[in-house]
């Protein structure tokens, strides 16, 4: 059965502060609906004039893996609304008119590299660890996002090798802002936030603004770049077999040899 989004994550505002928690057992991989509904709740909060700074934090075993895999296995037809809803999140938190802080901790995966990646300040949990599997799961998508964390070389390292990178590391590239005990991640991020939130909202706001507008290249359109590939993995049998194995908890069969068609259709 579905889970609703209203029960993969909750919103509280306080003092100026909206937190927002992802919690979807056993490994925050929010559903097709989860997804939509986070993007709502984080254009909410930033909508909303009690709040002037937004806190996106987990509860379990990791900040969050990403999609539901499994959904997607028995509902392969998802993914245009699966990928809309990751679209709309990501998008929630980097054009978001106030400043997003994410805390993040244990395992930071796909669609949680997106939010982290399009988050204006990262904290991370001493345990916190940074990767994209995507290759390994049928999938494209999250070095747009990756790359507003890291040097182009680190991301395909990343990418190709679905290897992770630590939270020291993280700090030591300078992805994160902080790194603290897993005990002392929310207090860490809401320290900041009082202080961001204590200044003025209309100044705030504008900083916002202003800093998005002079970045480098647009993040939406790089990303959109990207999914147009994950919907072109998808449609291809090794794609399925990858997630049919994940599911199963198996290694995957693949087509190691090199036969496989170019950009241009022509054989290598």
């Amino acid at each position: 059965m579905s889970v609703p989004a209203s029960r993969q994550f909750s919103t509280t505002i306080s003092d100026g502060i909206a937190e927002i928690v992802i919690d979807r057992p056993p490994v925050n991989a929010l559903n097709d609906a989860g997804w939509h509904g986070l993007a709502d709740a984080i254009i909410r909060a930033g909508n909303d004039p009690a709040a002037r700074v937004i806190v996106l934090r987990a509860e379990g075993r990791g900040f969050c893996a990403g999609v539901d895999i499994k959904e997607l296995d028995k509902n392969p037809e998802r993914i245009v609304s699966v990928n809309a809803g990751n679209y709309r999140s990501f998008e929630a938190v980097h054009r978001n008119p106030l400043p997003v802080i994410v805390a993040v901790h244990g395992f930071v995966l796909g669609g949680g590299i997106g939010l982290a990646g399009a988050a204006d300040i990262v904290v991370a949990a001493e345990d916190a660890t940074f990767g994209v599997p995507e290759v390994d799961r049928g999938a494209m998508g999250g070095g747009a996002h990756l790359q507003r964390l890291f040097p182009v070389q680190k991301v395909r390292m990343m990418y190709f090798t679905g290897e992770p990178i630590t939270a020291a590391d993280a700090y030591r590239l300078g992805a994160v802002e902080k790194v603290v005990p897993r005990a002392e991640l929310r207090e860490a991020a809401l320290a900041i936030a009082r202080k961001i939130a204590a200044k003025s909202g209309t100044m705030i706001r504008l900083a916002k603004e202003s800093l998005n507008g002079i970045e480098d290249g647009n993040l939406e359109n790089k990303y959109r770049w990207e999914q147009g590939f994950t919907l072109q993995a998808y449609m291809s049998a090794e794609s399925a077999e990858t997630r049919r194995a994940f599911v199963e908890k198996r290694e995957a069969q693949l087509n190691t040899n090199n036969d496989a068609q170019g950009p241009s259709g022509a054989r290598k």
